[in-house]
Order: structure tokens, then sequence, then C-alpha cells
């Protein structure tokens, strides 16, 4: 892939290509057996944060970098969860709960279940069925609705599901018109504030402080690329919310790690004072979750002007769809991904390539806007999507012959080690080459809520 390609696919997300940028790809698709070209199409999004990094660095009086990609790294960082382990026990294939899949329905349509965090027994009830139902249960019970019948439903119900339609049906659908429209990543001015320059620092982002409150597997990995060019980032979880702990520790490598309750008016102060000090605040909620306790982009504006607001969803931030729940595989199923994918027996990609690379596209906006807001000021917000992420993915055509996948070469010379409390991690390094700052964690990956809400010293 050359620079060139490179630069068209950025733009065709939205982003802005420097012609300057120096920048080499090496390797080739296809690596996972699939028809889209998802090595590239990771390459391309980490690239697109290497040339927004080159760009901050510059600004800040910086030498203009040279960036690489390799194609099997970016193909990699698509399954980085798989690639963790500690103290050199074998990693655990992941397991998605038995409702998590597609299920055949009375129309002879196929609908994508999704157990969610803890939505699953509401589906269940929904359904008919007690807990811990089987997936024959599950499958029998959807045989008794219309497909289309069945989403709308979980959709009032604000639950996760979504007939798996082809890519002309989802193109032809309300929320595929309303995102076509659409850029990949959007960066919009929220607010007026004066400019402000970039701290100092050795890094890109020396001193740039990121407030992340958010879960599997997009938003975390915004932040976590954000650390990798030396922002401060701390990570806001709930004691309450349940999680995966092993995509935690994936996208945790970096962070800071604290607990804050919102259903207490003490800890949500603290989270608006920590707000106050903050640069970057991003969050992956379902629409309007934070609006309605007082922490939507506009307050925030208000709040701190100047803040860059982040907001990470499924399927877009407007449109019909816009509040409803979504994930990965929803996502492949809605816009015909997984149509394609299956060729005639509709099936998921063997990658999170929507959540890694929407992250990295929410990471290329993020420090796109704090261009923005050094040079001319204001408070932005950037907001992405996982559907819109793998629109883009289509845009980028499919691979010659999907059967000459060779699957992930040796990745022994990609993976890292350190020391975590978790005991001897080894993991994935950055994918993302720079010249002059090298992309890197300070921070080795921590537990949630291992440390107090609290910014650092500012040096």
């Amino acid at each position: 892939m050359d620079s060139a390609s490179a630069a068209t696919a950025i733009q065709a997300a939205g982003l802005e290509w420097d012609d300057a940028t120096d920048l080499i790809v090496t390797g080739t698709d296809p690596v996972f057996d699939s028809p889209f070209r998802l090595g590239e199409g990771a390459a391309v999004a980490i690239a697109s944060c290497g040339q927004a990094a080159n760009r901050l660095w510059q600004l800040k009086g910086g030498k203009s970098q040279r960036l690489r990609v390799d194609i099997n790294h970016a193909a990699a960082s698509l399954v980085s969860f798989s690639l963790l382990s500690l103290n050199d026990a074998p990693a655990e294939p992941y397991e998605p709960p038995v409702m998590t899949a597609m299920f055949s329905c009375r129309d002879g349509r196929l609908i994508h279940l999704h157990a969610s965090f803890d939505d699953g027994l509401s589906t269940l009830r929904l359904l008919g069925l007690p807990a811990h139902s089987t997936r024959d249960a599950i499958a029998s019970k959807t045989r008794a609705w219309d497909a289309f019948e069945l989403e709308k439903v979980l959709a009032n119900h604000g639950l996760c599901g979504t007939v798996v339609r082809t890519a002309a049906e989802w193109a032809s659908s309300a929320q595929g018109r309303w995102l076509s429209a659409r850029a990949v990543v959007e960066i919009t001015r929220i607010g007026d504030a004066p400019p402000e320059p970039l701290p100092a620092g050795p890094r890109p982002l020396s001193a740039v402080r990121v407030l992340d409150l958010t879960r599997v597997l997009a938003g975390p990995t915004c932040a976590r690329t954000l650390a990798e060019h030396g922002a401060e980032v701390l990570h806001i979880a709930s004691p309450h919310l349940p999680t995966f702990e092993r995509f935690e520790m994936d996208t945790g490598h970096g962070k800071r790690q604290a607990y804050l309750d919102l259903n207490d008016a003490a800890q949500g102060e603290t989270l608006r004072q920590l707000i106050k000090g903050c640069d970057v605040f991003s969050q992956g909620f379902r629409l309007d979750a934070l609006a309605r306790r007082g922490f939507g982009a506009e307050k925030l504006a208000q709040l701190r002007p100047g803040i860059i607001y982040v907001a990470e969803n499924c399927y877009g931030h407007d449109g019909p769809w816009a509040a409803r729940p979504g994930w990965e595989q929803l996502a492949q199923a809605a816009t015909g991904i997984a149509a394609m994918q299956g060729d005639g027996s509709p099936s998921l990609v063997p990658a999170a390539f929507n959540d890694y690379s929407t992250g990295y596209f929410a990471a290329a906006g993020a420090m796109e806007a704090l261009r923005r807001r050094a040079r001319e000021g204001g408070s932005w917000q950037v907001s992405v999507s996982l559907c819109q992420t793998a629109m883009w993915f289509q845009k980028l055509g499919t691979v010659p012959d999907r059967t000459a996948a060779r699957g992930l070469t040796d990745v022994r010379s990609l993976l890292q080690r350190c020391e975590t409390p978790y005991g001897t991690m080894t993991f994935l390094k950055p994918p993302l080459g720079m010249s002059e700052t090298p992309p890197h964690w300070a921070l080795p990956t921590a537990p949630l809520g291992s440390e107090s809400p609290a910014w650092l010293p500012r040096t």
C-alpha cells in the first residue's frame, strides 16, 4: 500500500491529508480470512493518528517525522486482546455469551442478538425465557417473530439486536442514508474559547490531560492511543458497572485508574472538578446518558471552555438509530459486513476491526481538535461510530483473493513484556512507528479503581 492510497483513504474518512507527511506502509492484505482490507484499513486509521501526532509535534517546534506502519502489525492490533498473556500462561480464547449470536426468525431473516454487559436477562424475559437459557431455547423463541418486528421491539426496550442486512439494505435505510452524508470522523466547534498552546514537553501530547469515561472497546482504544503520545490519561470507571477484565487489561496501557460513582452527588462534583482541569473528555455511553447527568458536550464546553469532547457509539450520533445500544458484532450485522463476510451464510469478521479502528479514528480526531484549539481556539466535539467505520471499510474495496489469507505471521517480535499489578504481562506493542517520538506507554496497565481520582501536578 503506497502513501497515495493511504492519503485517499484518510480523506475518505473526512480527515485532512498533509502532502508533506512522510509515511511508509509495508505489507499486504489479506491477513485475515475476509473479503475486506482489514490490515490496510487498520494501517490507514493508525497512520491518521501518526499524522495528527506529527502535526502537533511540529506545532510545538519539533522536527517533522517519518511514519511507519506494517500491515501485519496493524492487523494484529485488531485482535490485540487475544495476544495478551499473564505470567506466560496461554491466553484463553474469548467466548461470547450464548445470546451473542445470529438467530433465525419466522420470516427467514436473521437477527443478531447481544447480551451486552447485563441486558441479556431483560432480552430473555422479553422472549419469555428464564435466565441461563441455552442457544437452542433462544432460537426456538426467535423463530416465533418476524426479524424486523423483533428488532423494533428490542429497540423500544433499549435492548441490543439488529436484523442482518445486506450493504444495499443498510444504504437504503434511514440510518444508513443519514450516515452516508456524514464524515467518518466529525469534528465540530461547539463553543468559543481563546487559543491554548500545547504544553511543553518531549512528546506530542506531553502534559495533555485526557479524562476517559469509556468501556469496551473503541473508546478505551482512543484514550490508550493518546497515552502512546504522552498524554496523561485518567480512566474513570463506576464501581457498580460490569466490564470485561481482559479488555480492560488490553486497553489500559498508559492509564491511571480511578472509581467515581455518579449516583453520589459529592463524587459527581469530583468529576466536575476533574473536567475543569482536563483537555480531552472521552465518553462512549448511550446517547444522552451523560447529558441527563449534566455532562453533555454543551454543558462541558461551558464548564471548561476549550474542552475536546469525544463521543463514540455504534450507530451514529443523530438519526433514528442514534439512541440504540450497539456493539462491534451488531455494527457488522447491520451494515452488510456480516453478509459479505459469510458469502451467502452471514458470519462475523474474525477481528474486532470496527472497535479498534474507530478508537484510532477518535484519537486522530481528538489530536486534530487539539491542533485547531491551539491555532484558533474554541471547544470541539469529535464524533465517531462503529457503523461509520464499517461503511468506510466497505469503501476501501475487497481483496482480490481472500483464500490467499496467511493469518498473522510470527508476532513474537511485535510483543513486549512488563511487570504490572496483574503480574508479568506480554502484550502487543503500539503499531505506529515515528522517527522522533516513538509511541510508547509510560505506565503499565493497572486494575480499575487502583488510584485516586485526581490529576498529577503539571511540570
